[in-house]
């Protein structure tokens, strides 16, 4: 996970929390994931709950499909849940030395 940025969407009152991660292809294509996650004393347990079926042509297309996914999924935290834009990620830079 350490190379996936995520951003928490809301947290539930027993401290778990959702989260989504935003991804570019190299194909220009904008994908997103949503997870649960779960924080124990030095580590933190993710489970993916939608996969990249999250995706669309535009970041903000692919974010707002996430968020309105989230939203049926869990219908009675609107009001707590973080709304697009989120962070995103492009993928591994080439470091131009070959």
């Amino acid at each position: 996970m350490g190379r996936l940025n995520l951003e928490r969407l809301m947290t539930f009152t027993d401290g778990s929390y959702l989260a989504i991660s935003t991804e570019c292809s190299k194909q220009g294509e904008f994908s997103c994931t949503v997870y649960s996650a779960t924080e124990t004393d030095d580590r933190t347990a993710f489970r993916v709950i939608s996969n990249h079926f999250l995706s669309a042509s535009t970041c903000l297309s692919a974010q707002e499909h996430a968020y309105c996914w989230a939203l049926s999924f869990y219908p009675r935290a609107a009001e707590f849940m973080k709304k697009p834009p989120y962070l995103i990620w492009h993928g591994p830079q080439s470091s131009g030395i070959q």
